[in-house]
């Protein structure tokens, strides 16, 4: 198995986790009874103590010890605009609109990623590429509607949170070509926690923080474990291929939620949603058989190396 294909079974993965914690999510915030910005600290800091225990291991450690300066910073930078602030603006966004416009917005993730991408990265797209980008967006316009849309603060909010998460990526695609993934992934969590904890202590959100009961406690460990197999497994397959295709197949863990919620909670699938899954599917399959972008990194990153 080539690295390439590698990559991308690591990032069907990330889908499938990333499907499973927003599903699992819903429960764990309601089970502990914590504010939003409180339930993503708790979550946070357990999957940086987590990756600490990995990175302080002798083989993990001694790549630690090797980082430049400029690696510190990037790693900081890592978990500045993408573990602390967007999850903050996200949200805030979230407590004051719906659902829909919320999901709708962070959804488009992958079309700035796909911009950024192309003139930092020198990403190459084939034209049937940009297609699929087509069919993606298509997609989440069938699975999510209209209904309930709307653009205003906090739609405003939820785009810049989702703008810092495509800045993101650019930033980790470049920090990976010199630091290893699992120090990238702890480096995101240390510091994002870092920043997520002193705002809590400046905005006095601190009140009842760490008062959880064994069941609260419970919840707090399996939403973090799937918190700690998404970045694991996202920045490995970041490493492996282009951001563009990650950041496509990504797209997946949307319908992948909505089925467990249909499976578990609602028990029926409105026929838009069913319609809307297949237009992904189709985009991510296009995205990924079309891929001259993939070729293309390939050859670039061998001149890298």
């Amino acid at each position: 198995m080539t690295n390439i294909q590698k990559g991308f079974y690591l990032a069907l993965i990330t889908a499938v986790i990333s499907g499973l914690a927003n599903f699992f999510n819903k429960f764990g915030m309601e089970a502990l009874k914590k504010n939003a910005f409180q339930y993503t600290t708790l979550k946070n800091i357990v999957v940086a103590l987590f990756l600490t225990l990995i990175v302080l291991t002798p083989f993990i450690f001694k790549k630690l010890k090797l980082l430049r300066k400029k690696d510190w910073l990037k790693l900081s930078l890592i978990g500045l605009i993408g573990g602390s602030v967007p999850f903050l603006l996200f949200f805030q966004g979230l407590s004051l609109t719906s659902p829909v416009s919320a999901s709708f917005i962070h959804k488009t993730l992958f079309i700035w990623v796909a911009i950024l991408a192309l003139p930092i990265l020198k990403e190459k797209l084939s034209k049937l590429q940009f297609v699929a980008l087509g069919v993606l967006l298509a997609g989440n316009i069938v699975f999510d509607g209209f209904s309930g849309l709307k653009f205003g603060y906090a739609e405003i909010l939820i785009l810049i949170a989702t703008l810092f998460w495509a800045a993101e990526n650019i930033i980790a695609k470049i920090t990976l070509r010199s630091v290893d993934a699992m120090v990238v992934a702890w480096g995101r969590m240390f510091f994002g926690s870092i920043i997520l904890v002193l705002f809590l202590l400046f905005t006095g959100n601190t009140e009842g923080l760490l008062e959880l009961n064994l069941t609260q406690m419970g919840w707090i460990l399996l939403v973090s474990a799937f918190l700690c197999g998404y970045v694991i497994t996202w920045y490995r397959a970041l490493s492996k291929l282009p951001v563009t295709v990650v950041a496509s197949v990504l797209v997946l863990a949307s319908p992948i939620t909505t089925l467990l919620n249909t499976a578990f909670v609602t028990h029926k699938l409105p026929q838009d949603k069913i319609l809307g899954v297949l237009i992904i599917l189709i985009g991510v399959i296009l995205f990924w058989k079309f891929k001259k972008s993939v070729e293309s990194y390939k050859i670039l990153e061998s001149k890298i190396n």
